[in-house]
């Protein structure tokens, strides 16, 4: 018996070529240019730098979620569970969505997040950079681990970088 399940509109075979999500065409065609990019000269880094885009749990239960580990460095957030997924320097983190100053929904930039309310910036790893806005500590952390291919995440286990410091530094899965 045959899969058809890849088959599209535009052909009739199996084995065809067509991408077969939108998603999955946008980020392979992210990854070419980006690589083109770093070919040509450009910083890793600045090539790299990705939007931050949604994503799903790709198995749910209770308040445990599990999500695909990002392709490349960069963030997914999952606007129902508010969690922002992170992939940065060999890496994998998952933040609540908001700022920890006034719960504002923050906002990817090129390395890492800023609160368009008060301006607070952090690093991609969820942490404070001094001096911008009004927040005072880092991205609150959930808890992580390995689950295959992916994480999970623990939406009860969420970590202030001040009052749970040892469990905020190690809410991280290392890839390498």
């Amino acid at each position: 018996m045959t899969d058809n399940s890849n088959i599209h509109d535009d052909c009739d075979a199996a084995d065809c070529f067509l991408p077969t999500s939108r998603r999955r065409f946008l980020r392979d065609s992210f990854l070419t240019v980006a690589g083109a990019m770093v070919a040509i000269g450009m910083p890793k880094t600045a090539a790299f730098a990705m939007p931050l885009e949604l994503t799903e749990p790709t198995r749910s239960s209770g308040n445990m979620h599990t999500y695909a580990v990002p392709a490349a460095d960069g963030a997914t957030v999952d606007k129902a569970n508010e969690v922002i997924v992170v992939r940065w320097q060999d890496a994998v983190y998952a933040f609540a969505l908001s700022c920890p100053h006034q719960n504002t929904a923050l906002k990817w930039e090129d390395t890492g997040f800023q609160c368009p309310k008060h301006h607070s910036r952090f690093q991609a790893n969820g942490d404070y950079i001094e001096g911008s806005g009004r927040a005072t500590r880092a991205m609150d952390r959930f808890a992580v681990t390995r689950d295959g291919s992916g994480i999970s995440v623990n939406l009860d286990k969420l970590y202030q970088e001040d009052s749970d410091n040892a469990l905020w530094t190690a809410a991280v899965i290392k890839l390498k």
